[in-house]
């Protein structure tokens, strides 16, 4: 299974531009806190675990398994 290339969070925000997206926007979409993506696009967590965790592999700044 060949995995996708990560993204920096600079990336990620000029794509949300790009396509018109708010980070707002797209964490509903996606069940999660915008807080914690904001978290995420700042540095300010790591995206470890938990919702954290699977915001960071659906934007691309992580590699790992989403498990419900």
């Amino acid at each position: 299974m060949e995995q996708k290339q990560l993204k920096t969070r600079e990336e990620i925000l000029r794509d949300f531009e790009s396509k018109g997206i708010s980070i707002r926007g797209w964490a509903i979409t996606h069940g999660i806190p915008p807080a914690i993506v904001h978290g995420l696009l700042k540095g300010e967590r790591s995206g470890r675990i938990g919702k954290s965790h699977k915001a960071a592999v659906l934007l691309g700044l992580k590699y790992g398994e989403i498990v419900d």
